[in-house]
């Protein structure tokens, strides 16, 4: 393999053809945006829920602690954020494109998934009742004894919509793929036992553990909410940083799979070109004596005759 050179490759010099190489899996990016906003449109299963069954959905609907326009900066633009001052060092376009694109396929397959499964259940949330009954006053069909909600209709579709938490989800989904990603950029695993790096890791896993307590203790999330939300963030998010960077205990743990694949490429493409050159060499030697043969036979004869 050829010598690593890092400064090399910017955005200006390969950041176009990095970009081309993945057109498609931009594209997919894309539907998988469109798919999530679909996804909010639709209407979530509406789970019967009898009088007895309120007992655990009364608790007082508060706003977020974390709104939901923060959620996409803490997961996506801090981590890009980072990204990029790698890149302004490392001067590597191959990894500040793949990190991206790793962490937008982290959170959005993430936001497909969570949000799929919200929609399926249908689970209420622990303040469901004064999202159904804003003054108090439950109403229930005769019938069936179903709910029969008299508030905002949004506020109740959302009501709708507690398993599993999205906040959560997303969360571990874009922190846990920066956590892995820091891991390797400082070598977190080079069994030298430097206790700061490991907590410069779990910083970003601590900090979406907190965002998952807070839908706990604002009461729009059951804990059975945030911890499958959990599971699903940190799952999607080691399949993707792994399906673009190799393991961080790797000795290649630094840079993904693409810059080394790119510098076997051209390692390749030197090699046939010195042997190409060899040859070209070779052959010429080969010319040049059997053209020198003849001559010297000639003068051979020549000078015997």
């Amino acid at each position: 393999m050829g010598k690593i050179t890092l400064g090399s490759h910017t955005v200006k010099s390969h950041g176009w053809k990095v970009a081309r190489e993945h057109l498609m899996d931009w594209i997919i990016l894309v539907l998988l945006g469109i798919v999530i906003i679909v996804l909010n449109i639709m209407e979530p299963f509406r789970r019967y829920i009898g009088p007895d069954m309120l007992t655990d959905l009364t608790f007082p609907l508060y706003k977020d602690t974390i709104p939901i326009w923060a959620v996409p900066i803490i997961c996506i633009l801090v981590p890009i954020c980072i990204f990029t001052v790698y890149y302004y060092f490392g001067r590597d376009v191959y990894d500040l494109h793949h990190a991206i694109l790793g962490i937008g396929f982290s959170c959005l397959v993430n936001g497909v998934i969570t949000d799929s499964i919200k929609n399926a259940v249908g689970r209420p949330r622990p303040n469901f009742f004064y999202r159904c009954f804003p003054d108090g006053k439950p109403k229930f069909d005769p019938d069936t004894k179903d709910v029969v909600c008299h508030g905002i209709k949004k506020i109740i579709k959302e009501g709708y919509k507690s398993f599993p938490s999205g906040h959560t989800s997303w969360s571990f989904a874009g922190l846990t793929f920066l956590a892995w990603y820091l891991s390797g950029k400082i070598k977190v695993f080079d069994r030298r036992g430097h206790v700061a790096k490991l907590c410069l890791v779990f910083l970003p896993i601590f900090i979406a553990i907190l965002i998952g307590i807070s839908r706990v203790d604002d009461y729009w999330h059951h804990w059975t909410d945030v911890f499958a939300g959990a599971i699903i963030g940190i799952s999607v998010a080691s399949f993707s940083y792994l399906h673009f960077f190799p393991y961080p205990y790797d000795n290649n743990g630094w840079a993904p799979h693409a810059y080394f694949r790119m510098l076997a490429e051209r390692s390749g493409r030197d090699t046939t070109m010195t042997r190409s050159g060899s040859r070209e060499i070779l052959d010429n030697d080969v010319e040049l004596g059997s053209t020198s043969i003849p001559h010297h036979r000639n003068r051979g004869s020549t000078d015997s005759e």
